[in-house]
C-alpha cells in the first residue's frame, strides 16, 4: 500500500498540473490544432499514394503469367500512367481545363464555407426555440432562407462545371487518341495504326470500345475525383478546426485516434476494385465485338445456319460477364455493409460522445452556460461532425474511386502504349509454330530497306504475314510505269500480301523495296469500300466536296465519269448527288464495282491494285474500263483469273502456293491458245473413261454374237 501512496500523484500535483496546463491551454490547442492539419495531409497522402507493387515470385503475379488479367492497383503504376494522360488532358495552366479546374475548386471552398455558416445558424435556431424567443427565431427563419439562394446556385455550378470538367477531359483525349489512331495524311505508312492494331497486334481487340466507352467512363471518374478528395479533405480540416474551437482539441485527438483505427482496419479488408473495374470493361468490350463480329457477318452466318452456334458463343462471352459482375456484386455487398457499420454508426457514436464533452465535463477556458447556449452548441457542434464525419467517409470512399479510375485509367493508357509501339514497329502477335525454326527466325528478326522510286522493284524480300508464316522466303521481280502486272496464284500463296507491302501496311523483313510513295497507289477490292455519306461521297472518296471543287472538278465531270462504267444514270435513279443512304445495301455488288472504278478514274493515280476488281462485272465492260484506265496512265496490278483480263498485261507474276514464283514476260495470245489447248486437252481427257466404258460393252456385245453364232 506504502508502495502504491508513493506512485498514484498526490491532489496537489493534480491540481498544479490542471493550473498549469489551464495556463498553457491556448498553446496547446494551438499546436494539437496544427498536428491535425499536418496529419490529415499526411494520412491522405498515404491513403491515396504509389503502393509497392509485388515482388516476383508472389501469388500475386501469377495471373499475369496465367494468361488472366494483370492485378490493377493505385500504385506507382497507375500514378505514372495518370501523370502521362493528365499532361494530355490539362496541357498547361491557361488551357481551358486548368480554368475550369481552378472554377471548381473556388466552388468547393465556397460551398464549404456556406456550410460553416449553415450550421452555426442551425444551432443559433434550435437555442431561439428553447429559449422562447419569437422575434430572433423569425430573424434566424430569414437569414436560412437567405443563405439558401448562393448554396442552391453553388450547388447547381458544381454540377455543371464538373460535367464541363468530363466533357473537356474527354473531348482532349480523344482528339490526341483519334490523331495517333487515324494518323495525319503526311505519315503515309507510318500512321495507319487503326489497321496495324487490328491486323498486327493482339494486345487490343476491341479499339473501338476503348474510344468510345472507356475514355468517357475515365474522363467522368477523373472529373469526379477531384471533387471526391479535395473537397472532403477542405472539409474535414475546416470542420474539425470549428469543432476543435467548441469542444476542445483534446476530444479532437481522442476523436481522430479512434476513427483512424477503424479505417485501418476498413482499408485492410477493401477489395481489389481497380482490378474489378478493368476486368468489367474488357469483358463489356468482348461481348460487344461479338455482337459487332455477328453483324459484321451476318450473310455468312445466315448461309451457313449458325444461328445456333454463334448463340453459344454470345451466351459465353455473357456468361463470363455476368459471373464476374455477381462476384463483384456480392464483395460489395460485404463491404458496404462493413462499411456503413464503421463510418456511419461506429464514428457516429464517437461524435456524440464528443459533442457531449462541453456538457458533462469542465473544460478549461470553457465557461459555465445556460441551458440554450449548451443547446446551441450540442446541435452546432453536432451539425459539424455530421458534416465532418461525411468528409472523412468520402475520403475513404475516394480511395474506392481511385481504384477504379486506376482501372480505366490502365485501359486508356493500354491503348496510348499499343499505339506508340504499333507506331515504332513494335508488335505482339501470336506466331504460327513454324515461325520458331531457326530459319525463319532469322528472317522475322530482320528488317528490309524501302526506298521512294517511280517504279516498282522488289530484291530479295521476304513474304510474311503477321502471324509469321512465311510464304515466300524472296521475291524478286520489277514493274515500270505502263507495264501492266497480272498476278495469279492459289489462295494463301502471297498475292494480297505483296499489295499490303506495296501500300505500306505490312513491314519489311529484307531484301530492297523501291515504291512510290503510298498516296500513288489506289486498292480496288472484290468487294469495294463505301463510305457513310453521298453518293457523290462514293465516287471522290476520301475527298470532301471541298477539295473535288479545289481541283476544278464539277459534278458534271463525275457525271461523265460514271459515264464511262455505265453508271451515269445511277444519279437520277437514286434522287441526285446529294442523296445519302447506306450503299452497300443499296448498291448490287456489280454496282458497287463499277463505283470503285469510277473512284480510280477521279483520282488518276499513278498506280492501282485490282484484287478480282471486276469478277462481278460484264466482260463488255471489264475490258471498256482496263481501256480507260489504261488511256489515264494508270499502271494496273490485278489480281484475277479471268483470262479475258490477260490481254491488258504485259508481264506475270505466278505464285505456286509452295514458296515459289515464276516473273515473265506474258504473251496473251500464246498463253490464251495453251489455255485454250489445256481445256480441250483435259474434256478429251473426261470423256476417256466414258469411251472405255462404251468399248468394253461393245467388247461384249460383240462377243456375244460370236458365241450365238457358233
Amino acid at each position: 500500500m506504502a508502495v502504491l501512496s508513493r506512485l498514484r500523484p498526490s491532489d496537489r500535483r493534480i491540481a498544479e498540473f490542471a493550473r498549469v496546463y489551464a495556463t498553457h491551454r491556448p498553446l496547446v490547442q494551438r499546436g494539437l490544432t496544427v498536428g491535425f492539419v499536418l496529419y490529415v495531409f499526411i494520412a491522405t497522402y498515404q491513403g491515396v499514394a504509389a503502393r509497392p507493387a509485388p515482388k516476383k515470385g508472389k501469388a500475386k503475379d501469377a495471373p499475369a503469367r496465367d494468361g488472366k488479367p494483370a492485378r490493377v492497383a493505385v500504385d506507382a503504376v497507375f500514378y505514372q500512367r495518370l501523370g502521362v494522360i493528365l499532361r494530355i488532358v490539362i496541357p498547361s495552366i491557361r488551357s481551358k481545363e486548368a480554368l475550369l479546374l481552378m472554377m471548381h475548386s473556388s466552388l468547393l471552398v465556397f460551398r464549404t464555407a456556406i456550410s460553416l455558416y449553415v450550421a452555426a445558424l442551425d444551432g443559433k435556431i434550435v437555442a431561439s426555440l428553447v429559449r422562447g424567443q419569437s422575434l430572433e427565431f423569425l430573424l434566424n427563419i430569414i437569414r436560412w432562407l437567405l443563405v439558401a439562394i448562393p448554396a442552391t446556385w453553388t450547388n447547381s455550378w458544381l454540377s455543371y462545371v464538373q460535367n464541363k470538367l468530363a466533357i473537356a477531359y474527354r473531348t482532349r483525349l480523344t482528339r490526341e487518341i483519334l490523331k495517333q489512331y487515324l494518323g495525319e495524311e503526311s505519315e503515309g505508312p507510318d500512321g495507319k495504326v487503326y489497321y496495324k492494331l487490328s491486323n498486327l497486334d493482339d494486345r487490343i481487340r476491341n479499339a473501338d470500345q476503348m474510344i468510345t466507352h472507356d475514355i468517357q467512363r475515365f474522363s467522368s471518374h477523373l472529373a469526379a475525383i477531384y471533387a471526391n478528395l479535395a473537397k472532403p479533405i477542405l472539409d474535414v480540416i475546416l470542420y474539425n478546426y470549428q469543432l476543435a474551437q467548441n469542444v476542445g482539441a483534446e476530444g479532437l485527438v481522442v476523436l481522430t485516434i479512434l476513427i483512424q483505427s477503424s479505417a485501418a482496419l476498413l482499408r485492410a479488408v477493401t477489395p481489389s476494385f481497380g482490378t474489378y473495374t478493368a476486368q468489367s470493361a474488357a469483358l463489356a468490350g468482348s461481348l460487344r465485338h461479338t455482337h459487332s463480329r455477328l453483324a459484321e457477318f451476318s450473310e455468312e452466318v445466315a448461309f451457313f445456319g449458325g444461328e445456333e452456334a454463334e448463340r453459344q458463343i454470345i451466351e459465353k462471352e455473357y456468361l463470363a460477364l455476368v459471373r464476374h459482375e455477381e462476384k463483384v456484386m456480392s464483395r460489395r455487398w460485404w463491404y458496404g455493409c462493413a462499411e456503413e457499420g464503421v463510418v456511419k454508426w461506429l464514428w457516429g457514436s464517437f461524435g456524440l460522445v464528443v459533442c457531449a464533452i462541453p456538457i458533462f465535463f469542465k473544460i478549461p477556458g470553457i465557461s459555465n452556460i445556460d441551458l440554450g447556449s449548451r443547446t446551441e452548441g450540442f446541435v452546432t457542434n453536432r451539425r459539424l461532425l455530421l458534416s465532418s464525419s461525411d468528409a472523412i467517409g468520402r475520403v475513404m470512399y475516394s480511395y474506392k474511386d481511385l481504384a477504379e479510375l486506376a482501372g480505366y485509367t490502365a485501359r486508356v493508357s493500354l491503348l496510348l502504349d499499343t499505339m506508340s509501339d504499333v507506331r515504332k514497329g513494335k508488335f505482339e502477335k501470336a506466331l504460327v509454330a513454324s515461325a520458331k525454326d531457326e530459319e525463319n527466325s532469322r528472317i522475322m528478326r530482320g528488317r528490309g530497306q524501302v526506298f521512294e522510286a517511280e517504279d516498282i522493284q522488289f530484291e530479295n524480300v521476304p513474304i510474311v504475314t503477321p502471324n509469321g508464316d512465311i510464304l515466300l522466303r524472296s521475291l524478286t521481280f520489277s514493274v515500270k510505269p505502263g507495264e501492266h502486272l497480272l498476278i495469279v496464284g492459289p489462295n494463301g500463296s502471297g498475292k494480297s500480301s505483296l499489295f499490303r507491302i506495296l501500300g505500306g501496311l505490312w513491314p519489311v523483313y529484307g531484301g530492297i523495296v523501291r515504291k512510290p510513295p503510298a498516296s500513288d497507289f489506289i486498292l480496288i477490292p472484290q468487294r469495294p469500300y463505301l463510305s457513310l455519306g453521298t453518293l457523290r461521297d462514293q465516287v471522290i472518296y476520301p475527298h470532301s466536296q471541298e477539295q473535288m471543287t479545289s481541283r476544278g472538278i464539277l459534278d458534271a465531270d463525275l457525271l461523265s465519269i460514271l459515264a464511262v462504267v455505265g453508271m451515269d444514270s445511277v444519279v437520277e435513279r437514286e434522287g441526285g448527288w446529294d442523296v445519302a443512304r447506306e450503299w452497300r445495301e443499296a448498291l448490287s455488288g456489280g454496282d458497287q464495282q463499277k463505283i470503285a472504278w469510277a473512284r480510280l478514274f477521279y483520282h488518276k493515280p499513278k498506280y492501282a491494285i485490282l484484287d478480282e476488281a471486276t469478277s462481278l462485272v460484264p466482260p463488255d465492260m471489264e475490258g471498256k474500263m482496263m481501256e480507260y484506265a489504261t488511256a489515264l496512265g494508270i499502271t494496273l496490278l490485278t489480281v484475277s483469273h479471268r483470262p479475258s483480263l490477260w490481254k491488258y498485261h504485259s508481264t506475270i507474276l505466278q505464285f505456286d502456293g509452295q514458296g515459289g514464283y515464276v516473273f515473265t514476260k506474258l504473251d496473251a495470245e500464246r498463253r490464251l491458245s495453251l489455255q485454250e489447248e489445256k481445256q480441250e486437252m483435259e474434256a478429251k481427257l473426261l470423256e476417256v473413261p466414258k469411251m472405255k466404258l462404251r468399248l468394253a460393252e461393245l467388247r461384249l456385245v460383240a462377243g456375244a454374237r460370236g458365241t450365238k453364232a457358233q
